[in-house]
């Protein structure tokens, strides 16, 4: 059984390098030539700043400015845990980023799109931890926008490289 789990990796590392498969954060993957590269355009709204802040994580500060990385947030919340009076228990936040990356250069759109995701808080306990739970649901959903953004723009860069 080992044998062929070791067969079956190497085929599958030969028939992924006779494609042309690269990775994005190897060497010479896009990643690494968009690192430094990117100006992330600041917010004014705490998610903004929470997006952004981990946009240039994921992408590096700006050293050699050769695109510019606009975005726009939309979040919405809904109640879902009620109880027997009527008091919400647990929230589910959904969010959604539109972006479009632009060579500075030409003012041409390099990469464009809108991901989505969601996450959820519960609203048990005092006030401090229901307001340290929204703020911490928000945080991991611009976390998880920052990181879909950074794989869409990696897989368009890629592909027109």
């Amino acid at each position: 059984m080992l044998l062929f789990n070791r067969r079956t990796f190497l085929l599958s590392a030969v028939a992924l390098a006779g494609c042309g498969f690269q990775p994005a954060y190897g060497p010479n993957g896009t990643a690494s030539k968009l690192r430094g590269k990117i100006r992330v355009e600041s917010s004014d709204t705490r998610e903004g700043f929470t997006l952004a802040h981990e946009l240039e994580s994921i992408f590096a500060q700006a050293t050699d400015e050769q695109y510019l990385l606009t975005f726009s947030i939309d979040t919405d919340e809904d109640g879902l845990g009620i109880t027997t009076d009527q008091e919400i228990t647990r929230y589910h936040v959904t969010g959604s980023a539109k972006y479009t990356l632009v060579r500075t250069s030409d003012g041409q759109t390099a990469a464009s799109g809108e991901v989505r995701s969601f996450t959820a808080y519960s609203a048990t306990g005092s006030t401090v931890s229901s307001v340290s739970a929204t703020r911490d649901a928000y945080d991991r959903l611009m976390s998880i926008l920052a990181d879909q953004i950074a794989a869409q723009i990696h897989a368009k860069m890629a592909a027109t490289a």
